[in-house]
């Protein structure tokens, strides 16, 4: 029996809250307050979403409702996530999308 993962509710910068249930909604939870984490994200979604499994998607969900700082600090390599999914979520990000 596969247990089924509640959805992740997203805040945005207005306080707005939604489900990240579908791709559009996805996009823009990416849209953050710094340019790195934009550049990480956005090709991510285009090009490696559909490839998750449900277990990834859920991940990646939970990742974006982390705050910038966070994000940030796990991206660059300043603080290690210490949610173990997390963690290997913005590895597969890292590794998955080259910045030029």
């Amino acid at each position: 029996m596969t247990e089924k993962k509640a959805q992740v509710v997203y805040v945005d910068e207005s306080g707005t809250k939604f489900q990240l249930d579908s791709k559009p909604k996805l996009k823009w939870a990416c849209r953050r307050g710094m340019l790195e984490l934009d550049v990480l994200f956005e090709p991510f979604v285009d090009d490696a979403y559909d490839a998750l499994n449900e277990k990834q998607r859920y991940t990646f969900q939970r990742l974006l409702a982390s705050e910038d700082p966070e994000l940030f600090a796990w991206f660059m390599g300043h603080e290690i996530c210490p949610d173990e999914e997390l963690r290997g979520m913005v590895e597969l990000i890292l590794n998955r999308v080259k910045v030029s």
